[in-house]
């Protein structure tokens, strides 16, 4: 695995889209793979990500409502975004309350295909 890579494209997706202040890169079970945080505890993240991952997956499962693509939460201060990336690993965002949500799904899901590919070498 290319951890530069990883990087490089979870930083990409930052510059691409408005209002990312935190995103990263973990195993589903919630361990750090890669990560461009500023503002919180990497490893923290990414453990309440995967959290955040496996409920979202098992509400899925359990309503029949095919296949868990992302969960976004929205506060006072802004968005936390978690995607499935394959079987094993994770995306997480965190945002700023001004991120256009729409923005950030389109561009999500183009780098989710992207850091499959990484993942997989």
């Amino acid at each position: 695995m290319d951890q530069d890579a990883l990087v490089s494209e979870i930083r990409a997706l930052k510059d691409r889209v408005d209002g990312i202040t935190d995103s990263t890169v973990a195993t589903v079970d919630g361990m750090l793979v890669a990560s461009d945080i500023d503002h919180v505890s990497a490893e923290g993240f990414a453990a309440l990500a995967a959290a955040m991952l496996g409920v979202a997956q098992r509400t899925v499962q359990e309503l029949g409502d095919g296949v868990f693509r992302e969960t976004v939460t929205r506060s006072d201060s802004g968005y936390v975004a978690v995607y499935a990336v394959g079987d094993q690993t994770l995306l997480a965002v965190l945002a700023d309350p001004n991120l256009n949500l729409a923005r950030l799904r389109l561009e999500a899901r183009q780098a989710i295909g992207r850091l499959a590919v990484i993942l997989s070498k």
